[in-house]
C-alpha cells in the first residue's frame, strides 16, 4: 500500500504568478513531498527546480502543468515512473495521453491540484 503521496509538479516555474509555483508551494503546506520539474532554473521557495528527465523514484502522483502540444516528448518519461495517478490540471487535459495511461493502468484524473487540496481531496 501507497504510504506517501509524492508528487512531481511537471512544468513548474520560479514565477509566483503561475499555477505551477504555487502548487508546489501548497503541496509543501500540506506536508506533501514533492518534486518541481521545469526548463528554467530557479527555486520555488527553498526547492530547486530539476531539469527535466531526470531519474526519479517513488512518485505517486504527477501533476501536469505542460500543454498538450508540450507533452508528447514527456510521455515515455511519466509511463516509466509508473505513478499511481496523474492530474491534468485545467487546460491541460489531453484525451490521447489518457489512452496511453488506462492502458498502462495508470490513473489519471482532470482535476486541479489547487482545488484537490484545498478542499482536502487530494489524499483521497
Amino acid at each position: 500500500m501507497v504510504t506517501t503521496f509524492k508528487t512531481l509538479v511537471l512544468g513548474a516555474s520560479p514565477k509566483p504568478a503561475r499555477y505551477a509555483y504555487q502548487a508546489v508551494s501548497l503541496l509543501e503546506k500540506h506536508q506533501i513531498e514533492v518534486v518541481a520539474m521545469g526548463v528554467q532554473p530557479g527555486k520555488i521557495g527553498s526547492k530547486p527546480l530539476i531539469e527535466p528527465f531526470k531519474k526519479l523514484s517513488g512518485i505517486h502522483t504527477v501533476s501536469l502543468y505542460l500543454s498538450p502540444q508540450r507533452q508528447p516528448d514527456y510521455y515515455d518519461y511519466i509511463l516509466e515512473l509508473h505513478p499511481h495517478r496523474v492530474l491534468f490540471n485545467p487546460g491541460t487535459e489531453n484525451p490521447a495521453f489518457t489512452t496511453m495511461l488506462d492502458k498502462a493502468g495508470i490513473l489519471w484524473e482532470n482535476s486541479c491540484t489547487l482545488v484537490l487540496l484545498s478542499t482536502n481531496q487530494y489524499q483521497t
